[in-house]
C-alpha cells in the first residue's frame, strides 16, 4: 500500500491528491464536531437554499429523485415502505378531525389511486 501511495505522490510532484486531500479533511473534521454541529450546519444550508430557489426548483428535484428511486428500485420497495408508513400513521395519537394539517388517509388514498389511475 505504501507503494501505491507512493507512487501517487510521485506523479503529483510529491504532493497530496485531491481524493487524499479531501478524505483527511473530512476526516478531521468528523474527529471535532459532533452531531449537533452537523445538524446546525444542514440547517443553515437547508435554509439559504429555500432562500435563494422557488418551488419550481423544489419540484424539479423532487420529480428527478422520484425518477431515479423508480428506476433503482421494484415493487416490493414501495410495498414495504407502504406497509411501514400505514403503520407509523396508523400508530400516530392524531384523531382523524385533528391531523395536524396532515392528509386524512382517505385523501391519500384517493390522490395516490387518481395518480396511478393517471399513469
Amino acid at each position: 500500500m505504501a507503494n501505491n501511495n507512493q507512487s501517487n505522490r510521485n506523479d503529483n510532484d510529491g504532493k497530496m491528491t485531491r481524493e487524499e486531500a479531501g478524505r483527511m479533511g473530512g476526516e478531521a473534521t468528523s474527529n471535532n464536531h459532533d452531531q449537533e454541529f452537523y445538524q446546525e450546519i444542514g440547517k443553515k444550508g437547508g435554509e439559504a437554499t429555500a432562500d435563494s430557489h422557488d418551488s419550481d426548483f423544489y419540484k424539479e428535484i423532487g420529480q428527478k429523485g422520484g425518477e431515479a428511486t423508480s428506476a433503482s428500485h421494484d415493487k416490493e420497495f414501495y410495498q414495504q415502505i407502504g406497509s411501514e408508513g400505514g403503520k407509523a400513521r396508523g400508530n400516530s395519537n392524531s384523531s382523524d378531525d385533528d391531523n395536524d394539517g396532515k392528509m386524512s388517509r382517505e385523501e391519500a388514498g384517493r390522490k395516490g389511486g387518481q395518480a396511478r389511475k393517471n399513469d
